[in-house]
């Protein structure tokens, strides 16, 4: 087994066990914490972080990073939410909107990140900053409803929408599917090219990803039924994946990651693909941001406060490097698993604000620690 596999095993392992021990603590704490109930909750809120933390993987993967990101998240759910109470705009046009207005801001911040040569440290640490002024400016330091009083609109609905349980299943029968049938479609390609290809642990993979959507859907349909951020969730993911795994963006960014220099020589256009990095991240952030807003039910002045930082955590749980070229969306899913089921727990148990902002700040740091642990293991 080389260094970097068994880097790569701790991780995995570490991974495991720290989510058991969080699940267990929480249950023996709250019998509640693993009532369909709360569960269903969990779902939403894992969806709303790893969706963002999804963005911040594409902008990672190259060797960037976005502090900008949590303010982006409040600004971009305040423009909607003043679209449509205080100028009686139509929810989907207002989310139109605010989502093309966050895809050229991020665009036009890679921007000036690749044509000034500036750290993205630097240009989103002072978006972080101009974000949450325009943000406090656009709602007038007042809590904006996503919708207008005794109305309901698309935006209010994005977090309180349950999909009826037989549909719930058949999304269950789809993964399982897809699951099932990527590995069927490996395991015959290795047959016929010789190439070396584990079936066994494939088929295992691809059965236990069938069990546990199928666990998902069981759970949620005893409360409502499977909630619409999942779903949102799910295609966010798969899109994802597809951008780093199967085309050519994807290995370009994990190119430029590993060496941007060697990158360019190869004919890269490195800048092109960073900035394409941070519009994406402008669509995340956006989503995440109707998302977060709408299950607030209102914009506050609160909102999307410290989410950056929970991203990153979830990523760099998750096994993607600070430094670029390593990472992937299995990963931050089950960072932003960590991550979401912490905070969750510590809501549920009433925790004080001033324990949480502890508790995220040792975690971030754990995370940074194990990444530069592996990261020397690996070499």
């Amino acid at each position: 087994m080389s260094e970097e596999k068994a880097g790569m095993n701790v991780r995995d392992w570490s991974e495991t066990l720290a989510l058991g021990a969080i699940v267990a603590v929480f249950a023996a704490l709250s019998p509640e914490f693993l009532g369909a109930r709360n569960l269903s909750m969990l779902a939403i809120e894992l969806s709303i972080t790893a969706i963002l933390a999804l963005g911040m993987l594409l902008v990672m993967l190259p060797g960037q990073i976005d502090l900008s990101a949590g303010s982006g998240v409040g600004l971009i759910g305040g423009v909607a939410a003043v679209l449509v109470t205080r100028f009686n705009w139509p929810a989907p046009a207002a989310m139109l909107a605010a989502a093309v207005l966050a895809i050229l801001i991020w665009n036009t911040m890679g921007r000036l990140i690749v044509s000034q040569r500036m750290p993205s440290f630097i240009i989103t640490l002072g978006g972080l900053l101009v974000f949450k002024g325009l943000f406090w400016l656009v709602i007038q330091n007042a809590t904006v409803p996503v919708s207008p009083a005794g109305a309901e609109n698309l935006f209010a609905r994005l977090t309180t929408t349950y999909l009826p349980p037989p549909l719930g299943w058949a999304l269950a029968a789809a993964v399982a599917a897809v699951l099932l049938g990527g590995w069927a479609r490996r395991a015959r390609r290795a047959k016929a090219t010789g190439a070396p290809y584990d079936s066994e642990t494939g088929f295992l993979k691809a059965f236990l990803g069938a069990q546990a959507a199928a666990l998902f859907v069981a759970v949620t349909n005893g409360f409502r039924g499977v909630p619409l951020p999942a779903v949102l969730l799910a295609a966010s993911a798969a899109a994802v994946f597809i951008l780093t795994e199967h085309t050519a963006f994807g290995r370009r960014l994990y190119a430029i990651g590993g060496n941007a220099e060697a990158a360019l020589l190869a004919g890269i256009d490195v800048d092109k693909n960073v900035i394409a990095a941070f519009a994406i991240m402008g669509a995340a952030v956006a989503l995440t941001g109707f998302m977060q807003t709408a299950y607030a039910g209102a914009s506050t002045t609160t909102v999307g406060d410290l989410m950056e930082l929970d991203a990153i955590a979830a990523c760099v749980i998750g096994g993607t490097s600070l430094n670029g070229g390593r990472g992937n969306v299995r990963g931050v899913l089950f960072g932003a698993l960590i991550m979401a089921t912490l905070l969750n727990g510590m809501t549920l148990l009433a925790v004080s604000p001033e324990i949480k902002y502890v508790t995220r700040g040792l975690v971030l740091a754990l995370a940074v620690w194990l990444d530069t642990r592996l990261s020397r293991v690996a070499r």
